[in-house]
C-alpha cells in the first residue's frame, strides 16, 4: 500500500473502510460520497473461520452439561448452533440464553422459537448484561466466542466465582490484502484492533505518510498508537457519534468547506 508526503492536510478524494459493503443502498457512507464527491470503497481487513470439531473437542466443554448460554454477537449465535448441527447436539428446549442486545436475542429466531425460550437481554454493551447476569448466579453458563475477545464478561464470571465455560468457537483472522499494496487511500478507516493488526500483517513495512487514519472506540485508537501509527480521526466525537459524522467533520476541515 503506498501513500505520499505528509507535510499538510490535504483535501480528501477517497476513503476505504476496513468493513464490508452495506446491503443497502442508504447507508450514510453513499450519503457522504455523494455529498462531497468522494471515492468510498469498502473491504474487510478482517475474516471469520469456524473451529473444526476435532478442534472444538480438544477444549473438552460439554455444552449440554450447561444451563445457559452467553451471546454477545451473532458470529457466536451463528458458528454455536453450526457447531451443534455439525456435532448432532440437540440443544434442549429449556436451555436459558443471555443475549448482550435485543438484536442479538432476535437474532435466535434463526435457530429456535424464541417464544417458547427463556431469553434475557442488555441494552447494549457488555456492563449492561452482566448486571443482568448478576441475577443469575445459579446457572452454568457456556460462553462461546472468537480466539479474540473482550475480557469483561469472562473477568467477571471468574472473578464473580460463576460456573462457566469459555468456548472458542470461530476465529478472527487478517484478510488477505495483497491487492492493495500499490493502492492509494486519503483515509483508511478502522472499527477494531484486529483491522490494525491485519494492516500490519499484510504490510510489514507499512509507513503512513500522507494517508489518515481513523478510529472507532478507545480500543481501536489505542491500537493504532501502539501500531507506531498517527491517528487522525478519532470517533466517537460529542458532536459525532458516527464514523461517519466524525469523517464529516475532518472532511469538511480538509477541504475546505465552511
Amino acid at each position: 500500500m503506498t501513500t505520499v508526503s505528509k507535510d499538510e492536510i490535504k483535501p480528501v478524494k477517497s476513503i476505504l473502510v476496513s468493513q464490508p459493503k452495506p446491503k443497502t443502498e442508504t447507508s450514510p457512507y453513499y450519503t457522504l460520497a455523494d455529498k462531497y464527491g468522494l471515492k468510498v470503497d469498502f473491504r474487510p481487513f478482517i475474516q471469520i473461520e469456524p473451529v473444526s470439531v476435532k478442534e472444538f473437542r480438544q477444549q473438552k466443554i460439554d455444552v449440554l452439561s450447561h444451563t445457559a448460554v452467553i451471546f454477545t454477537s451473532r458470529n457466536a449465535v451463528d458458528h454455536f448452533f453450526g457447531l451443534c448441527k455439525e456435532m448432532k447436539i440437540e440443544v434442549p428446549a429449556d436451555m436459558k440464553y443471555f443475549c448482550i442486545s435485543e438484536q442479538t436475542a432476535n437474532y435466535l429466531q434463526k435457530y429456535i422459537v424464541v417464544r417458547k425460550r427463556k431469553i434475557f437481554t442488555g441494552q447494549r454493551t457488555a456492563l449492561e448484561l452482566i448486571e443482568v447476569l448478576k441475577k443469575h448466579k445459579k446457572e452454568k453458563f457456556v460462553f462461546p466466542c472468537s480466539n479474540i475477545r473482550k475480557n469483561d464478561i469472562p473477568d467477571f464470571l471468574d472473578k464473580g466465582g460463576y460456573e462457566f465455560s469459555e468456548a472458542v468457537i470461530y476465529r478472527t483472522v487478517a484478510s488477505d490484502l495483497s491487492d492493495l499494496a500499490d493502492v492509494n487511500y486519503d483515509i483508511i478507516a478502522f472499527f477494531s484492533p484486529s483491522g490494525i493488526n491485519s494492516l500490519m500483517v499484510n504490510f510489514p513495512e507499512f509507513s503512513q505518510e500522507d494517508t489518515r487514519i481513523a478510529a472507532f472506540g478507545p480500543t481501536t485508537a489505542k491500537a493504532v498508537r501502539n501500531a507506531g501509527l498517527e491517528l487522525d480521526i478519532e470517533a466517537p466525537l460529542p458532536n459525532a457519534p458516527s464514523m461517519t459524522g466524525a469523517l464529516e467533520l475532518y472532511i469538511k476541515k480538509a477541504n475546505g468547506i465552511k
